[in-house]
């Protein structure tokens, strides 16, 4: 498969309109892109993280150097409820999905909607392997990058590291990168299968969930910027990644999007 897109790239050429699979490498380019670009430049994560950061003064038992403060907002008790709720509300979103899925299969023959049951297996497809494997499992279980509460710049214990270091002394459950943020970006995809006029009002409250989950992170000093762009960008890439797999290999190979 790796070496079915590097030839892809290749030879790519955009296309007008782009393909599924245009878009995906696109995404899957600008993903990489990024990640040079806040490798190159660590002090961009550690501005926007001092926005956030209140400093105070410290006491006498503080050693000299350290810093004392907080990321005040996560205190914040109307955010951090709602958090909460953003949090769920993918995963409570999945298992409508999963049931319309499981009543997809209870059709047979010409009652059997075969569009609306690959749209539901892309959505819960991209769920799991975006934010779930690739996400929680495999980068935030293994990279070690600490989040910002735990680093010396805001008053923790570890070194900082830029992102993409293999550098970090955290354990488990680390930084790089944000579930909440690739879960956020994963409902965003979801308006693609949603018809009109129900897509129109749906878009903007979407929108605002999708953006705003991972800006508290942010806030809340539970991730830098990278964390959440490359997060939030992570699930649209698996997102687009099945969608074209799925569109070519449901279509005959001389037809068009």
């Amino acid at each position: 498969m790796i070496a079915a897109l590097k030839t892809y790239i290749s030879g790519w050429r955009i296309s007008f309109p782009p393909t599924a699979a245009d878009i995906f490498v696109g995404l899957f380019c600008l993903w990489w892109l990024l990640l040079v670009i806040f490798y190159a430049f660590p002090g961009i994560d550690l501005a926007t993280s001092h926005y956030f950061f209140t400093p105070a003064t410290c006491d006498a038992t503080a050693l000299a150097g350290d810093v004392c403060g907080s990321f005040t907002l996560a205190g914040n008790w109307f955010l951090k409820n709602l958090r909460v709720i953003f949090f769920r509300l993918p995963y409570v979103v999945a298992i409508v999905q999963l049931g319309f899925l499981i009543a997809c299969y209870t059709q047979h023959g010409a009652t059997f909607n075969a569009v609306r049951a690959r749209n539901l297996k892309v959505a819960l497809g991209s769920l799991l392997i975006g934010p779930g494997l690739i996400v929680n499992l495999i980068l935030k279980e293994h990279w070690g990058r600490p989040r910002p509460v735990s680093v010396t710049e805001f008053g923790g214990m570890m070194d900082f590291v830029q992102a993409g270091s293999f550098a970090g002394k955290c354990v488990s459950n680390c930084s790089f990168i944000s579930g909440e943020a690739a879960s956020a970006g994963w409902l965003l995809c979801l308006l693609v299968f949603i018809p009109q006029p129900a897509r129109t009002g749906l878009f903007l409250p979407v929108v605002a969930v999708s953006l705003l989950t991972p800006m508290m992170r942010l806030a809340f000093g539970g991730h830098f910027l990278s964390d959440i762009i490359l997060g939030w960008l992570l699930a649209v890439v698996v997102f687009a990644g099945l969608y074209a797999f799925t569109d070519s290999s449901h279509r005959p190979k001389n037809s068009e999007i």
